[in-house]
């Protein structure tokens, strides 16, 4: 893999320039050096060593502390809000406006979209021995499902956005729906956002469709076309009766009348709406940054159940996962579903891919779960642009929510639950979050296909190239693959957990714990292994074909065949 970035140094500070007040060893001098991707330093005191390697992307917010009379030490300097759990502060000293380079040039270049710069996703040189880019191709997972078939056909209606700017341009819709009725259905739905399918069970032929809220307003109008259309997604598999996941608390959904949404009423025959009580973007914002204010910079040890209750967050993760089990559920059983929110693009997102993940296996797969990836968020237009706020100085935005994080979070609630049912590991989800924020590939920006078009996948790397290129790191050595088998997780509280090596990982007493027994001895059984193999095929090299050990290791059960140990052991070879 040869390697080439455009990274280049554009602030050195001075040992004597600079102090790190961190927050478990406290203040630290130091050398920083900012470069247009990333902020460094490196403590200059041999006994407390700590390093701290920062994209810029992670950055929210740059504040100036203190002012040039401010007394007291260590007042005058920088906080710097992150969107990964943490916050850095840095002291200066106040003779000469110290900070204001290093203020400005943090400025810039964390938030180059609101300086008219490129992010630098565009100026990344990284070469890869693999194209991450090609993972996702829509017509190839389509045909893995079966389709299209006598019920269900392909349309390109939306080849040039002009259905749906927010969709992707190739659709599975129902075989009887002619592209008139895909427009007329268009009108009557948020943003255009029409039912169309993202998994089909290869057995029963239930479907999961995804699309927005239906525009019934204040009036309760009805559109005959969308009821005739849900009608031929039931239809299609023979189900009795459509089942309407709307992701909403009921409330909501009714004040969503107000501005021109709602939901499907009494109107829409041989349909049932179920509401699943999952919040909006707002609420999680908010519960998130109550998380973190007690896990950063210091874990609230003396009220930590009540603290970590209070935050609701695992409440939230719970409800999430609950709506996912249901739809997976009716989908096994027989029944097609119907899933939406509001727009479509975020509890939709979340609940779509968590029940194909628990229905389908290949998702479960390193790069099954990219492609699921790929498909139920990034082509279906999630906001990653406006939920992460990619290069915006605008930390207040209303729009940023952690959507993602929180799926994330449900994918590793149920790793957890099933230890050998994916063939990725933690690390993988890790490198995704950081790699939300970072802006050093192309595969989480902007906001929906057609504003990424093709200029995203021609100038920037996909993280995917990262990924696969060394993808023995990010292998569940304990993975084994069971095809036919659907992951129901129990989404209760007793058993959902704070993910601590993600939200807690800045803590360095967390740091130290983070690798389980289990797994350290299992490397060492892994390499213990190899190393018998190996004896193995020495001795087998030096005796000659027809000898007797080679018989008796054939004959053996209880080795594998010299001949194939790779063959045998290939899901166990991977160091965590």
């Amino acid at each position: 893999m040869g390697k080439k970035c455009s990274e280049i140094i554009i602030k050195k500070g001075k040992n004597k320039d600079i102090i790190y007040i961190c927050p478990f060893s406290g203040a630290l001098k130091g050398k920083v050096f900012i470069t247009n991707y990333r902020l460094y330093f490196k403590s200059s005191d041999a006994d407390s060593a700590v390093m701290l390697n920062v994209p810029l992307g992670v950055i929210c917010r740059v504040e100036k502390m203190g002012g040039a009379s401010s007394r007291g030490e260590n007042s005058y300097g920088l906080d710097i809000t992150c969107k990964d759990m943490r916050n850095l502060r840095f002291a200066l000293k106040q003779e000469g406006h110290s900070r204001r380079d290093i203020f400005e040039i943090l400025f810039r270049y964390a938030f180059p979209v609101s300086h008219g710069l490129s992010l630098f996703a565009y100026l990344s040189q990284e070469k890869y021995e693999e194209n991450g880019w090609n993972i996702y191709k829509p017509m190839e997972e389509f045909r893995r499902q079966g389709l299209p078939n006598d019920k269900w056909r392909i349309s390109f209606i939306n080849k040039s956005y002009e259905l749906c700017d927010t969709y992707p341009t190739v659709l599975a819709v129902p075989y009887k729906a002619t592209e008139e009725d895909l427009r007329k259905v268009a009108t009557f739905r948020s943003r255009g956002r029409i039912p169309v399918l993202s998994w089909i069970h290869r057995e029963n032929q239930a479907v999961i469709a995804r699309c927005s809220q239906p525009l019934v307003g204040m009036s309760g109008k009805r559109n005959k076309d969308d009821e005739r259309y849900l009608d031929l997604v039931r239809e299609a598999n023979g189900t009795s009766k459509l089942i309407i996941y709307d992701a909403r608390p009921n409330v909501n959904a009714v004040a969503n009348k107000a501005t021109g949404g709602g939901y499907e009423g009494d109107e829409y025959q041989n349909a049932e709406l179920i509401f699943l009580d999952i919040h909006n973007i707002h609420v999680m914002r908010e519960s998130l940054k109550k998380l973190k204010d007690i896990v950063y910079p210091n874990v609230e040890e003396s009220h930590w159940l009540s603290s970590l209750e209070s935050t609701h967050w695992l409440e939230h993760i719970k409800l999430v996962l609950s709506g996912a089990i249901q739809v997976a559920d009716k989908v096994s059983s027989g029944n097609s579903v119907v899933v939406h929110c509001s727009d479509g693009w975020d509890r939709t997102a979340q609940l779509t891919s968590l029940a194909m993940l628990m229905l389908d296996s290949h998702y479960r797969t390193l790069r099954g779960f990219q492609v699921l990836l790929e498909k139920e968020w990034i082509s279906f237009g999630h906001k990653f642009a406006s939920r992460i706020g990619h290069g915006d100085k605008n930390h207040a935005d209303q729009d940023r929510s952690p959507i993602f994080v929180q799926f994330i979070d449900c994918v590793w609630q149920m790793t957890k639950q099933f230890p050998t049912a994916f063939e990725f590991n933690e690390r993988l989800l890790l490198t995704i979050l950081d790699h939300l924020y970072s802006c050093r590939f192309g595969t989480f920006l902007y906001n929906c296909e057609s504003a990424r078009d093709q200029h995203v996948r021609l100038k920037t790397v996909s993280l995917w190239s990262l990924v696969n290129s060394s993808n023995d790191i990010y292998l569940n050595p304990f993975y084994t693959p069971e095809s036919g088998r659907v992951l129901y997780p129990v989404a209760s509280m007793r058993h959902l957990e704070l993910w601590v090596s993600y939200y807690i990982r800045w803590n360095p007493r967390i740091r130290q714990q983070q690798q389980s027994p289990v797994e350290q001895r299992y490397k060492e059984l892994l390499a213990l292994r190899d190393e018998y193999l190996k004896k193995l095929e020495e001795l087998e090299l030096s005796d000659s074909p027809s000898s007797h050990l080679a018989h008796s290791s054939t004959s053996n059960t209880s080795l594998p065949a010299p001949s194939t140990p790779s063959q045998q052991y290939t899901h166990l070879q991977t160091p965590f």
